[in-house]
């Protein structure tokens, strides 16, 4: 599947095929999207809870990389690369995803594909929910696992800034939220172009080939859950009945 107008990977270091087969048999993938600060991570908590899915978020294992500082953490993603040249970007990776999600760019499809594919594979569970990805037409392009589901919550830029702002405010307050590097009002401002430039063509593919589901997270966050668990019931009846 090639999406109209997408960035060439020629050059770049694939995902290898056998693990692309691997995770593409009996697996029931959903993505979840949506602007930052609409709430993804904590819908998909709910839904990995109480529906079972197997939740996987791209900013969180990006934001994991950073705050790794473990030579258990080098020498597993050796293990787990198919070539040397992969083991090298794992070893300098943490300081070039900072430097990117501070600048508000995108971190290298590769990247953020592999980390994807080592989640899942750790894993037994055969439904895997994914937040945040693929955030670009590239990553939709180099993963080549077809999602059964795509989710919007959509949310306004202005709502959205709000709570960004909101929670980098709360977190000196409760030590148990995760600070994020990319929580001020600048970089919010270069997310959400980065999202507009890159997201909303996958947005526009899946909504023209009938997978995407439109939800309205401006709502307090058990409304919001209430239309995601029912749409994800009729996926999960849709599979029982096969």
């Amino acid at each position: 599947m090639e999406l109209p107008g997408a960035a060439k990977t020629e050059d770049h270091v694939p995902p290898s095929k056998e693990a692309n087969e691997q995770l593409s048999k009996g697996y029931t993938v959903v993505y979840v999207l949506g602007c930052p600060g609409s709430g993804k991570s904590t819908q998909c908590s709910k839904i990995s809870a109480g529906l079972g899915f197997f939740h996987l978020s791209a900013g969180d294992l990006l934001q994991e990389e950073i705050n790794s500082g473990s030579e258990d953490g080098i020498q597993i993603g050796f293990s787990m690369c198919s070539d040397a040249f992969f083991w090298w970007l794992i070893v300098f990776a943490r300081k070039m995803i900072a430097d990117l999600k501070r600048e508000g760019r995108l971190v290298p499809s590769e990247i953020v594909v592999k980390l994807l594919q080592q989640a899942m594979q750790r894993t037994g569970n055969k439904k895997s929910l994914i937040d945040g990805f693929p955030r670009n037409e590239e990553n939709q392009n180099i993963i080549k696992i077809e999602p059964e589901l795509v989710l919007l919550l959509d949310c306004s830029e202005e709502e959205s800034t709000r709570r960004l702002l909101n929670r980098n405010q709360l977190i000196p307050l409760l030590p148990i939220m995760k600070g994020r590097v990319d929580d001020n009002a600048e970089t919010i401002k270069k997310r959400f172009k980065v999202y507009s430039e890159s997201t909303l063509p996958v947005i526009n593919y899946y909504s023209s080939n009938g997978k995407l589901r439109r939800i309205d997270a401006e709502r307090p966050i058990e409304e919001v859950y209430e239309s995601v668990k029912e749409i994800l019931s009729e996926l999960e009846q849709k599979h029982q009945g096969h």
